[in-house]
């Protein structure tokens, strides 16, 4: 069993760069039922990546803890798994 969740994040604002507290995390798009295939994403020794779905550049900030987002509010919360 996993020692830590994976964050999930989505991009529903349509923001071009989304800043993260993690380097590993999957990104899901849009909140359902627009969301493209959920993929695992790490930012490796670069700290930023696009992903291949979505074109959403996502940052590492080591100011950030690891649910947070900047701009806020692009953690994705499974409303069922919850």
């Amino acid at each position: 069993m996993a020692d830590h969740v994976i964050p999930h994040f989505h991009n529903d604002s349509g923001v071009a760069l989304i800043e993260i507290g993690v380097t590993e995390f999957m990104c899901v798009g849009a909140k359902p039922p627009f969301d493209h295939p959920h993929v695992f994403l790490d930012l490796g020794s670069d700290g930023e990546k696009v992903c291949p779905y979505c074109s959403t550049l996502y940052r590492y900030n080591p100011k950030l803890h690891g649910t947070e987002s900047n701009p806020a509010g692009h953690l994705f919360i499974d409303p069922i798994a919850a």
